[in-house]
């Protein structure tokens, strides 16, 4: 080993106690079989192949790819886009940006983030750089474990919740040129956009940059609205649409 190779080993060393020395904030839900999930999938089971009597504890999972707090490959929703197995491992690593509009998602529950909202949170914070990730606080992950709080629908069984309006995502990733987007509801899009639009324009936009999202954040109460890194940690499943991510950020 050269010495060069030796300062760059400590140089990683001392990354990684810096890093520890900081706070670390779980950006994830533990899910389970009786967890919040999109009405129209599966409820997921997990059943014992093996107990301890057995020698071994071993257990079976059955669960879609879209469950928990999850990253959406591009695939997920635009034909011939990547799958998650295919994104490169340092997409998964990226600074942080929190945008909170949980005062507004309180007071409406359709509220849907704006271009303004953007400029405004920049004319407080600073202009958002390149190659972020940036997340959409509503503070919804507070209703969590309940299904019935996070789909909050009325008495005509229609869902209300908040969401990211396709221009502010437009201006997210042409005018601003992030990487990535996250939120804590189910989709992308507010859910009276979905029942007026017939269709996820929001989250279509998204994956079709190429790009993933990561689902049913929590905790971003916890992170500031810039300086952290967030961690997105994913199996590498073939060919997959999605799958139950750990995400996690480091505070600065």
């Amino acid at each position: 080993m050269t010495n060069l190779n030796v300062k760059e080993n400590n140089d990683l060393l001392q990354a990684l106690n810096l890093l520890k020395g900081k706070q670390w904030v779980d950006l994830t839900h533990t899910f389970g079989p009786d967890s919040p999930h999109f009405s129209a999938l599966d409820t997921a089971e997990f059943t014992t192949a093996f107990d301890h009597d057995d020698g071994f504890f071993v257990q079976n999972f059955r669960f879609p790819g879209q469950y928990g707090t999850h990253l959406d490959s591009p695939v997920h929703f635009v034909k011939g886009r990547r799958y998650m197995d295919e994104l490169n491992l340092k997409e998964l690593v990226l600074p942080l940006v929190v945008i909170d509009k949980s005062k507004e998602a309180a007071d409406d529950p359709d509220f849907t983030i704006s271009v303004e909202d953007i400029l405004n949170f920049e004319n407080e914070h600073g202009k958002i750089e390149e190659g972020t990730f940036v997340a959409l606080r509503t503070d919804w992950s507070k209703r969590w474990p309940d299904q019935e709080a996070m789909e909050n629908k009325d008495e005509q069984g229609h869902p209300h919740s908040p969401g990211w309006s396709v221009e502010a995502l437009k201006f997210l990733f042409e005018e601003r040129d992030i990487k990535s987007v996250g939120h804590e509801t189910f989709d992308t899009d507010a859910a009276v956009d979905v029942q007026k639009n017939g269709a996820l324009f929001g989250e279509y936009y998204v994956l079709d940059q190429d790009t993933y999202q990561v689902e049913l954040l929590t905790n971003l109460d916890q992170v500031p609205a810039k300086g952290a890194i967030i961690f997105s940690i994913v199996p590498k499943a073939e060919k997959a649409s999605g799958f139950p991510v750990r995400s996690f950020a480091i505070l600065p």
